[in-house]
Protein backbone atom coordinates (compact mmCIF):
# COMPACT_ATOMS: atom_id res chain seq x y z
CA UNK A 1 0.00 0.00 0.00
CA UNK A 2 1.31 3.42 -0.95
CA UNK A 3 1.44 6.00 1.81
CA UNK A 4 -1.17 8.72 1.27
CA UNK A 5 -0.62 11.66 3.70
CA UNK A 6 -4.27 12.73 3.45
CA UNK A 7 -5.71 9.28 4.08
CA UNK A 8 -3.10 8.17 6.62
CA UNK A 9 -2.81 11.44 8.54
CA UNK A 10 -3.00 10.91 12.28
CA UNK A 11 -3.34 13.45 15.00
CA UNK A 12 -0.54 13.63 17.51
CA UNK A 13 -0.93 11.39 20.54
CA UNK A 14 1.47 13.49 22.59
CA UNK A 15 0.04 14.89 25.78
CA UNK A 16 -0.47 18.62 25.45
CA UNK A 17 1.79 20.46 27.86
CA UNK A 18 3.75 17.34 28.88
CA UNK A 19 7.51 17.85 29.15
CA UNK A 20 9.00 14.98 27.16
CA UNK A 21 12.46 16.11 28.25
CA UNK A 22 11.76 14.75 31.74
CA UNK A 23 12.64 11.21 32.72
CA UNK A 24 10.14 8.40 32.61
CA UNK A 25 9.06 5.25 30.80
CA UNK A 26 8.13 5.84 27.17
CA UNK A 27 6.55 3.69 24.46
CA UNK A 28 8.38 4.41 21.21
CA UNK A 29 7.46 3.46 17.64
CA UNK A 30 10.00 4.05 14.90
CA UNK A 31 8.83 3.58 11.31
CA UNK A 32 10.98 2.94 8.23
CA UNK A 33 11.00 5.68 5.62
CA UNK A 34 7.83 5.57 3.54
CA UNK A 35 6.83 2.51 5.58
CA UNK A 36 9.06 0.30 3.45
CA UNK A 37 9.45 -3.26 4.74
CA UNK A 38 13.20 -2.94 5.26
CA UNK A 39 13.61 -4.69 8.59
CA UNK A 40 12.56 -8.21 7.64
CA UNK A 41 9.73 -10.53 6.66
CA UNK A 42 7.16 -12.54 8.55
CA UNK A 43 7.88 -16.25 8.03
CA UNK A 44 5.60 -18.80 9.71
CA UNK A 45 4.30 -16.13 12.06
CA UNK A 46 7.77 -14.99 13.19
CA UNK A 47 9.91 -12.05 12.12
CA UNK A 48 12.92 -13.02 10.03
CA UNK A 49 15.16 -9.97 10.36
CA UNK A 50 16.95 -8.61 7.30
CA UNK A 51 20.44 -7.15 7.51
CA UNK A 52 18.77 -3.76 8.16
CA UNK A 53 16.66 -5.32 10.91
CA UNK A 54 19.80 -6.83 12.42
CA UNK A 55 21.34 -3.35 12.59
CA UNK A 56 18.25 -2.00 14.40
CA UNK A 57 18.33 -4.86 16.92
CA UNK A 58 22.09 -4.69 17.50
CA UNK A 59 22.03 -0.93 18.02
CA UNK A 60 19.00 -1.19 20.31
CA UNK A 61 20.73 -3.74 22.52
CA UNK A 62 23.92 -1.63 22.52
CA UNK A 63 22.03 1.57 23.38
CA UNK A 64 21.94 1.19 27.15
CA UNK A 65 25.70 0.56 27.23
CA UNK A 66 26.56 3.77 25.34
CA UNK A 67 23.67 5.86 26.67
CA UNK A 68 23.87 5.38 30.40
CA UNK A 69 20.80 7.56 30.97
CA UNK A 70 18.44 4.88 29.59
CA UNK A 71 17.20 1.44 30.56
CA UNK A 72 15.72 -0.82 27.90
CA UNK A 73 12.51 -2.75 28.45
CA UNK A 74 10.38 -4.80 26.03
CA UNK A 75 10.79 -4.34 22.27
CA UNK A 76 9.65 -5.96 19.03
CA UNK A 77 10.90 -5.65 15.47
CA UNK A 78 8.31 -5.66 12.68
CA UNK A 79 8.91 -5.60 8.89
CA UNK A 80 8.51 -1.82 8.59
CA UNK A 81 8.63 -0.54 12.17
CA UNK A 82 9.99 -1.09 15.66
CA UNK A 83 8.15 -0.84 18.99
CA UNK A 84 9.93 -0.44 22.30
CA UNK A 85 9.64 0.71 25.86
CA UNK A 86 12.56 2.76 27.12
CA UNK A 87 13.12 4.29 30.52
CA UNK A 88 14.88 7.64 30.20
CA UNK A 89 16.64 9.52 32.97
CA UNK A 90 18.50 6.72 34.67
CA UNK A 91 22.09 7.77 35.47
CA UNK A 92 24.81 9.16 33.29
CA UNK A 93 25.61 11.80 30.77
CA UNK A 94 24.07 13.39 27.70
CA UNK A 95 22.49 11.32 24.92
CA UNK A 96 24.29 11.10 21.60
CA UNK A 97 22.17 13.54 19.55
CA UNK A 98 24.11 16.39 17.93
CA UNK A 99 24.09 19.49 20.13
CA UNK A 100 22.84 21.72 17.31
CA UNK A 101 19.43 20.01 17.58
CA UNK A 102 18.88 21.71 20.95
CA UNK A 103 17.38 18.65 22.60
CA UNK A 104 17.51 18.44 26.35
CA UNK A 105 20.27 16.20 27.67
CA UNK A 106 19.15 12.72 28.73
CA UNK A 107 15.77 13.30 27.09
CA UNK A 108 13.64 11.00 24.97
CA UNK A 109 14.26 13.21 21.93
CA UNK A 110 18.00 13.11 22.44
CA UNK A 111 18.01 9.33 22.74
CA UNK A 112 15.75 8.73 19.72
CA UNK A 113 17.71 11.15 17.52
CA UNK A 114 20.98 9.47 18.44
CA UNK A 115 19.55 5.99 17.91
CA UNK A 116 18.10 6.85 14.50
CA UNK A 117 21.28 8.61 13.42
CA UNK A 118 23.46 5.63 14.36
CA UNK A 119 21.17 3.08 12.72
CA UNK A 120 20.98 5.16 9.54
CA UNK A 121 24.74 5.56 9.31
CA UNK A 122 25.27 1.82 9.88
Amino acid sequence: MTYDPVRHHRRSIRLRGYDYAQGGAYFVTLVARQRACLFGDIVHGQIKASSFGDVVLEEWLRSSRVRREIVLDAFVLMPNHFHAIVIVGAVGAHGRAPLRLHRAPRSLGSFVAGFKSTVTSQ
